[in-house]
Order: structure tokens, then sequence, then C-alpha cells
């Protein structure tokens, strides 16, 4: 009977191998051969040390999320508001498109095209992009409460826009789109993003979002 190969392979390497599989193939399209073959084990070493091709996943996002986090942590710490905004899109648009890795966002990829027996993936993954409009939410209520936005600005709201622009971005970048097509897309974000914050007060509570970004 053949046996697994023991347990010392470098596991942040193996992660890291994993994570670009997923993230260039999602984690339906993801085969346990390319997953081992990329990490350098077979697969009855994947299942000793992550459980099952979900948990590997799981191992893998927690990575992947403790790297984008600490990127999110600096973005925060910026003086106001708009400089929060500004770096963070800005920050994205040269993250999705760094050639060093898979283009786009690996907790968007991830998920793509996953059918029965993988169900809990895609509400993984929405619990992790959920965690950054959270910390996005309390930033900006932290803004309002200092005066930096307006009384009446919605920090849910202004979060909510950009989490959806960020995947947006994502979408493009694994699309094919280029480093400045995103700057673009964020230079005109940042403009809806100042509109919204600072003239809240002139529209209806039932106004979407996506009314003020018109040029």
């Amino acid at each position: 009977m053949a046996m697994g190969r023991p347990r010392c392979f470098d596991a942040e390497k193996a992660l890291d191998e994993a994570m670009e599989v997923f993230w260039r193939h999602g984690y339906e399209g993801a085969t346990i051969a390319q997953l081992t073959e990329a990490m350098g084990i077979n697969p009855p070493s994947l299942y000793a040390a992550f459980g099952s091709k979900e948990g590997l996943l799981r191992a893998a996002l927690d990575r992947y999320t403790a790297k984008r986090g600490a990127f999110l942590t600096e973005t925060l710490c910026a003086p106001t508001a708009r400089v929060v905004a500004e770096r963070l899109l800005m920050g994205i648009a040269e993250a999705q498109t760094d050639p060093s890795h898979p283009p786009g966002c690996l907790l968007v990829q991830g998920g793509l095209a996953c059918g029965s027996g993988s169900e809990n993936v895609p509400f993984e993954l929405a619990s992790r992009r959920a965690e950054t409009e959270h910390r996005l939410r309390q930033r900006f209520e932290r803004a309002k409460a200092e005066g930096d936005l307006t009384a009446t600005a919605d920090p849910a709201a202004l979060a909510r826009y950009l989490s959806a622009v960020i995947v947006g971005m994502s979408v493009m970048a694994s699309s094919g789109a280029g480093r400045e097509e995103l700057r673009e897309v964020a230079r005109l974000s940042l403009k809806a993003f100042e509109q919204q914050a600072e003239t809240v007060t002139k529209a209806s509570a039932s106004t979407p979002i996506v009314a003020l970004i018109q040029p």
C-alpha cells in the first residue's frame, strides 16, 4: 500500500502554490492533480494536511487574506476618507495587474463556476469580501464622527460602493484589462465617491448610489 509523503514540505510555499492554482482556475477548475503537482506533494499528503480540497482552499484563503489585510490596514490609516478611497482604488489597480501573480482577485476568481458539491465555496469567498466592506464602513463611521464626512453621509453605502467597484475591477483585470484601464476606473469611481460623500444631503434616501456616478 502506497504511503503519503511525510508532512515535511514547506507549508507556506505549498499554500502559495495552491493559492495560485485556485486563482488561475477557480475552485471548481482546479484539479487535485494540478494542486499536488504545484505544491510538490501527493494526494494522500494533501488530504492528511488539509482534510479536503475545500480545506486547502480555506488555508490558501487565510494566507491570501492575511497578505491583503496588511494592505487594507495600511490604507485605512490614511488621514481622510477621501485618501482612504484613493489609496484603496489605486492600490487595487496596481495589485490586480501585478505580473508576479494571476490577474484579478482570488476572492472573486476562486468562486467562478462552482457546481454541486462546492456550494459552500461562494459563501466562504463572499464572507471574506464582506470583511473588507465591514472594515471600510467602520473607517467611514469614524470619519463621519470626526467631521471628515458630512453629518448625513452614509458610511455603509460608501463602503458598499467601493467594495462593488473592487469586484468589478477584478473581473476586468481577469478579462485582460490593463493597469491604466483600471486606474481610469479608479479615478472615475473616486469622483463618484467624493460626490456621494459631499452631496448626500441633496439625494433621496432611496436614490441608488449608481445614479450619482453619471458624468
